[in-house]
């Protein structure tokens, strides 16, 4: 029995086997990949101190000369009564030279932390002091009563402060180890007094793909910044990487909720995004775009993922098209042959 193949088959099977080998291990790695992401690691519950607060942040306006009072809940959420000791400290970043980077600094006092001086909390006696001492029963709360101070001339623009409730009781593990705790609350309050300057520099701007940050498993797309707060009250910053196939099957957008700091005075603060489940391969339009203060910049990028599966890949779709156009000019040829006889 005589078997007949056309060109035209013989094209189709050959294309169909070589996109086949290329794209059944990427689908692997992929599969691969995705398993090891949904590995969640468990935490184990431990006998130890677990306190909370309600709220983490309060934004106000304050004035020369007033007072304010307001309460913050401190939570118990341990198995034994607990006591802790709340104060106020300043709230402000601090440039590390071993790091080369800002960081948080709760004990550098500055024009704009002078909030943390005019803080007072109402003891059990019903008097005020910068410090204060409760017990919390198990899985019970308590209710501190804080008051601010401001005296007859204030700094204009910003101050911020962090509320400290801080465990002096804890458990001691076998190993000799004591658990403490000590939840925050921010203060972020802003002066009505004087001129407000909100000046924002926007440095660093990268989109690229690769591996990112001290913990990076595997190389991805990302987007990162420095936003600088050079004027005297804080600012939202934001990023939003936005990556659209060229050659490729997927494409991603910051989510709203993501990709945003709040930057105070007198810091520089990286804002960035990562694109989690970025493909193996393909051809990509990377955009980054940064607003901060009033300020905005934006960057762009083409991106190969490896680029050599991909220039395969390139090759052989121009190679199929080119085998499906020479067909049809044959058939075409081929019909107006008999036509014309």
């Amino acid at each position: 029995m005589k078997i007949k193949l056309s060109f035209r088959k013989i094209a189709l099977c050959f294309s169909i086997i070589v996109l086949s080998g290329l794209l059944m291990p990427l689908g692997v790695n992929a599969e691969g990949e995705e398993a090891t992401n949904e590995s969640t690691e468990q935490s184990t519950p431990m006998g130890g101190t677990s306190i909370s607060l309600m709220p983490v942040s309060k934004v106000l306006q304050i004035s020369p000369s007033s007072e304010y009072q307001d309460i913050m809940t401190v939570n118990n959420d341990g198995d034994q009564e607990i006591e802790i000791e709340v104060f106020a400290a300043p709230y402000a970043y601090v440039f590390s030279e071993d790091e080369q980077m800002y960081k948080l600094g709760f004990n550098v006092e500055t024009n704009f932390t002078q909030i943390t001086r005019w803080i007072t909390f109402m003891k059990n006696d019903g008097s005020w002091d910068k410090k204060a001492v409760f017990k919390i029963p198990a899985k019970d709360k308590v209710e501190v009563k804080y008051k601010i101070s401001t005296p007859g001339s204030i700094p204009a623009g910003g101050q911020y402060a962090v509320l400290f409730a801080h465990t002096l009781t804890g458990v001691v593990s076998a190993s000799g180890i004591k658990t403490e705790a000590s939840p925050g609350m921010v203060l972020f309050a802003r002066s009505t007094e004087g001129e407000i300057k909100t000046s924002a520099q926007i440095s660093n701007m990268e989109v690229a793909y690769g591996m990112h940050g001290d913990n990076a498993q595997k190389s991805l797309f990302y987007g990162t910044a420095r936003i600088k707060n050079n004027g005297n009250v804080d600012f939202n910053g934001t990023g939003t990487l936005k990556v659209d196939p060229i050659i490729g099957f997927s494409s991603y957008e910051t989510p709203a909720s993501q990709g945003r700091v709040s930057v105070i005075p007198d810091a520089e603060l990286e804002v960035t995004d990562r694109w989690e489940d970025s493909p193996a391969f393909g051809i990509y339009k990377a955009t980054w775009t940064v607003k901060a203060g009033e300020e905005t910049e934006t960057v762009e990028s083409v991106i190969f993922v490896n680029p050599i599966i991909a220039i395969i890949l390139i090759i052989i779709v121009l190679t199929i098209i080119t085998i499906w156009t020479i067909l049809i000019v044959r058939r075409r040829k081929a019909r107006n042959s008999r036509l014309a006889v």
